[in-house]
């Protein structure tokens, strides 16, 4: 094989093998930072503590490679607040259950969740996977 047809092949083979490293894939492929508000890495929310106005939408990126889940602890959200969880769950224990029978709820990597909060005060979520490992953050929803 002379020389340049192996460069060719060692450009083309390097192309393919970086190519999923440089850019999401799936919905909102292009979450890169400052697209989204809170992000996701292997067992942590970043920053573990957000701030926002009444009636703001927070989006969580994956940026890990492992998948995660964004679930509201349900009794650790302000009165009358809407729950929320990734994968649309209605309850704390929905989300639990739908993890556990089919990975339901989950965030793949490089896709993203929002939710808008509409009610003051402070919300706990967690990482249904990671939990056991602390992944756990806060959203505190201020008066405008």
């Amino acid at each position: 094989m002379d020389r340049r047809t192996f460069l060719a092949g060692s450009a083309t083979v390097a192309a393919v093998g970086l190519s999923g490293c440089t850019s999401f894939s799936g919905e909102n492929a292009s979450a890169g930072q400052g697209e989204y508000d809170i992000g996701m890495g292997s067992a942590f929310f970043r920053p573990a503590e957000f701030e926002v106005s009444v009636g703001e939408t927070v989006v969580w990126a994956n940026t890990g490679n492992r998948r995660h889940t964004v679930t509201a602890y349900e009794g650790q959200i302000p009165d009358g607040a809407e729950y929320f969880a990734s994968g649309g769950f209605e309850s704390e224990e929905a989300a639990r259950d739908g993890w556990m029978g089919n990975f339901e709820g989950r965030i793949e990597a490089g896709r993203t969740y929002e939710h808008t909060f509409e009610v003051p005060g402070e919300y706990h979520y967690f990482c249904i996977p990671h939990e056991p490992s602390g992944m756990v953050g806060k959203v505190v929803v201020t008066e405008e």
